[in-house]
């Protein structure tokens, strides 16, 4: 379900990204120095990177819905919620009372999405972390060299 609410959001900002453009830009223009000394060749405008971070959510929105790699499609979709939650509900900067609490509101929202997708990139389904396998080979191995040893 989690997935399916970024499918829904990214297919909208990829068919609407010039509503979002406008909101966009500051963020477009903070990032566009980073993107241009990565490689000159990436986009800058704020209408492509909108339609890019859309692109990005309907694909990794897909992959944890579907049970597809849901941990690495959990944290790309974490990291693409952070600027859209910035830009799109500006909260800090609004001095009108019911939209402030309304972006408030959107913000807050947003954040417990966070939450819910850090979660997801964290769980390993009960099966242990990659670090806890590691930890316990080492061990064994460790425990192996000290009896041979004997």
């Amino acid at each position: 379900m989690l997935g399916g609410l970024f499918v829904a959001a990214g297919a909208h900002a990829i068919l609407h990204a010039k509503r979002y453009a406008a909101q966009a830009e500051p963020l477009a223009d903070q990032v566009a120095p980073l993107l241009k000394s990565i490689d000159s060749r990436l986009p800058t405008e704020a209408k492509s990177l909108v339609q890019i971070n859309g692109v990005v959510q309907v694909g990794a929105g897909l992959m944890l819905a579907t049970g597809t790699a849901p941990r690495p499609a959990a944290a790309v979709l974490a990291g693409t919620l952070i600027p859209a939650t910035v830009v799109n509900y500006p909260f800090w900067t609004m001095s009108n009372g019911t939209a402030r609490r309304e972006a408030q509101l959107h913000f807050a929202k947003n954040l417990g999405l966070l939450g819910g997708l850090l979660l997801a990139a964290a769980d390993t389904a009960g099966s242990p972390s990659l670090s806890w396998r590691t930890q316990r080979a080492l061990r064994n191995a460790k425990k192996k060299v000290t009896t041979s040893e004997n």
